[in-house]
């Protein structure tokens, strides 16, 4: 049997499956999708970006490895400095599921000029409640929320959350909802 793999730019406001909850807005919606197909990791409801599909379970586990990277471009509340990205790059203590964890060394830099992602079908808010600014993150685990959880421990509350690569793949000019086959995702390890 051959598989058959996918990129899709999820957005805002849809869960990342194919059922469940029936008043959630789900990927199925987008495209005609064979049986048996998977989302590669989760993005919440509220986070928009690339998210891989597949009907290979194998290549799902070796994707979700920490051999492969996840790239993340994070709109944050208010000027984050360079004592907060120090912070995020050596590691900060979250809550997941009840139980404090200290995240993994990671890459962060802000983001200057502002990356030109549309804007989001739900706006975020007005300039009257101050300035915000992005930030890239890249990490090689992912936990549930982590990086919203990072960016609020060091002072800098993520208010839109977009994954923009995932190993070598990026999701360069796809637009939100909009789906792509792929022959294979050619990723590469991070060693």
């Amino acid at each position: 049997m051959s598989h058959r793999h996918f990129l899709i730019h999820k957005p805002y406001g849809y869960l990342s499956q194919f059922v469940g909850e029936a008043k959630k807005k789900k990927l199925g919606e987008f495209h005609d999708f064979p049986e048996g197909i998977m989302a590669i990791g989760r993005l919440d409801e509220d986070s928009e970006g690339l998210l891989l599909l597949t009907t290979d379970g194998r290549t799902s586990e070796q994707v979700r490895s920490k051999k492969i990277e996840k790239e993340y471009y994070a709109q944050v509340d208010g000027l984050i400095d360079e004592a907060a990205l120090e912070q995020l790059r050596t590691g900060v203590e979250i809550g997941i599921h009840n139980v404090r964890y200290r995240t993994s060394p990671c890459a962060a830099h802000r983001l200057d000029p502002a990356p030109p992602f549309a804007p989001r079908s739900r706006k975020i808010r007005d300039d009257r409640h101050g300035p915000t600014s992005w930030v890239s993150i890249t990490l090689t685990e992912g936990k549930f929320r982590q990086v919203r959880k990072m960016t609020a421990a060091v002072g800098f509350p993520t208010l839109r959350l977009v994954r923009v690569r995932v190993g070598s793949i990026w999701l360069g000019d796809l637009a939100a909802g909009e789906v792509r086959e792929v022959f294979d995702f050619g990723l590469r390890d991070n060693d």
